[in-house]
């Protein structure tokens, strides 16, 4: 017997029904981002994001009295930066071109907008390494945008990523 009463429970899944029905989709869009997947073919960022949600439900107890979105961006980004060696080449994806550790830092700093100490911290890194990953990706971002300039709407889309 786990100790916990029915209603507790009912009122824990809706809680993170409640969670993920308003923040599965940016999340899945981050996991995609991480991935170097496209947004209609992206079978490994859903299980990243699977399994970061699994986490975040395993402590929701935890989770819901700190900020649920950060903690569970947080286990996305362990996880990722765990299997890293999965993700090494994109798959066609706006930051394919991005190495796995470029990817999880601009997708972090430039799309989620987590402070670069903050980025550092979570990812054990310290912020002259993350400050010096963002630029060489954003670098890339921009050389591609250039390189795409004239293609018509990819063009468009990856210069708008690389101005982001």
């Amino acid at each position: 017997m786990t100790g916990r009463s029915d209603g507790q429970t009912h009122r824990r899944d809706r809680e993170f029904e409640a969670f993920v029905a308003g923040a599965a989709g940016r999340l899945l869009h981050v996991a995609t981002l991480l991935t170097a997947e496209t947004d209609q073919d992206n079978p490994g960022a859903r299980r990243l994001l699977a399994g970061a949600l699994a986490r975040t439900y395993a402590g929701w107890e935890r989770a819901r009295t700190d900020d649920p979105y950060n903690r569970t961006r947080a286990e996305l980004a362990l996880a990722f930066a765990r299997g890293a060696w999965r993700w090494h080449r994109g798959r066609g994806g706006v930051l394919s071109r991005l190495s796995p550790q470029e990817r999880l830092v601009i997708t972090l700093r430039v799309y989620e907008g987590v402070a670069e100490e903050q980025t550092a911290a979570l990812l054990g890194l310290p912020p002259e390494r993350v400050r010096a990953l963002a630029g060489r990706a954003t670098s890339a971002l921009r050389s591609r945008a250039g390189e795409t300039a004239g293609t018509g709407a990819a063009g468009a889309r990856a210069a708008g990523a690389g101005a982001a």
